[in-house]
């Protein structure tokens, strides 16, 4: 079980973890897994694990605004920080900072899930299988200053169609080029992203004032209320 580091700076955390002085630890990390030790850990700690080579062609996750940081080093590492918990080969990685407890519980349910149930009831803590419904889109964007830019471009035209060529013509770039660029950061598609956004704002209507689903699905570019159920349903799990 590996702990996480204490840093936060993306920048500076992809530093620690390679530099010299971590280097005894990334050998015993990949000598563990040579030797067919399972491996765990969670939010910066994964950072170590993928420097050190364990996560090489296997799934993983981490805190969900570490994603873009991540993923752009580590290619050879197939990334889902939509999960809470990704068990693959022997390693398992989990989210952010409470997602210490999500990981202990996971590590627990391996050998016993009603021992696992148990204990979660005892700490009032519910099944948590994504981080989907924390992650903040803007923050995400942040991390390339053309993506952050589509992302500003798409928030202020929800309510209406937003074709990605006329984004990528607007922002002066090819729409392959625009495709690439979310894809390397955020791991989905330009029009993914748009549905991120349409998604917290008709949260945030839904939370903040007494507007029918209706009149939210229009504001939020949907002519009917099923497609925004739909999306709802995919991306957060409930209605």
């Amino acid at each position: 079980m590996v702990p996480a580091l204490m840093e936060r700076r993306p920048e500076a955390l992809v530093e620690a973890v390679a530099s010299a002085a971590c280097r005894p630890a990334r050998r015993v990390l990949a000598e563990a897994r040579e030797r067919g030790t399972p491996l765990a850990t969670s939010c910066t700690g994964t950072f170590l694990l993928a420097e050190a080579g364990v996560l090489d062609g296997r799934r993983a996750t981490t805190s969900w605004w570490l994603a873009p940081f991540f993923r752009d080093r580590y290619r050879k590492v197939t990334l889902d920080e939509t999960r809470m918990v990704v068990s693959s080969g022997g390693v398992t990685t989990a989210g952010a900072a409470f997602g210490h407890l999500d990981l202990a519980l996971a590590i627990v349910g391996t050998r016993s899930p009603a021992l696992a149930d148990l204990v979660r009831h005892y700490l009032v803590v519910d099944d948590r299988a994504s981080q989907a419904a924390y992650a903040i889109p803007s923050a995400l964007a942040r991390h390339d200053p053309l993506v952050a830019a589509f992302e500003q471009w798409a928030r202020t035209r929800l309510a209406e169609p937003a074709p990605i060529a006329d984004a990528a013509r607007e922002l002066g770039v090819s729409e392959r080029t625009l495709q690439r660029a979310v894809a390397r950061t955020l791991g989905r598609t330009p029009v993914g992203l748009v549905q991120d956004l349409r998604v917290e704002q008709a949260e945030h209507l839904l939370r903040t004032t007494d507007l029918p689903l209706a009149v939210v699905a229009r504001r939020v570019g949907y002519e009917s209320p099923g497609p925004l159920r739909t999306l709802l349903r995919r991306r957060r799990g409930g209605s």
